[in-house]
């Protein structure tokens, strides 16, 4: 797939994937949907979790849970390589940013107060993820 390269194209490419509104000031700008907004938060189905913009799996749902922070949590990325962490420093606070590993879209940030064993909560915006369901055998 080859990935847009201007903030146009992106702002297209997300609209035909009928992904949420803030998807593109998510993904490209690094904002923060609203907590408690996006269509993942209460979401519980089985299958995985891939990134909006490049299709790229990052989260399996086995290893979502309920933080009750208002946005998505995993406890560990689908696979070591999916995942790009980032010092962040805005807004006064130093946290850990996440981002796709293939295109480089925000998705987050990752906490050290997630369940075992991973101690982890990978707390994603819903707008930075699109949804595949586990294939019936």
């Amino acid at each position: 797939m080859t990935l847009p390269d201007n903030n146009a194209d992106w702002r297209a490419h997300l609209a035909a994937k009928n992904a949420e509104p803030v998807a593109f000031e998510v993904t490209r700008m690094a904002a923060t949907e609203r907590p408690f907004t996006g269509r993942y938060e209460a979401h519980w189905a089985p299958g995985s979790y891939h990134c909006i913009c490049c299709d790229a799996k990052l989260f399996d749902a086995d290893t979502k849970f309920d933080a009750g922070c208002g946005w998505p949590s995993f406890s560990k990325a689908a696979a070591p390589q999916a995942i790009e962490e980032r010092v962040d420093r805005a807004h006064g606070m130093l946290r850990t940013e996440t981002v796709c590993a293939n295109c480089k879209a925000h998705l987050g940030h990752v906490f050290p107060d997630g369940p075992a064993p991973t101690g982890l909560r990978y707390c994603m915006n819903s707008a930075a993820l699109a949804f595949e369901p586990l294939e019936s055998e």
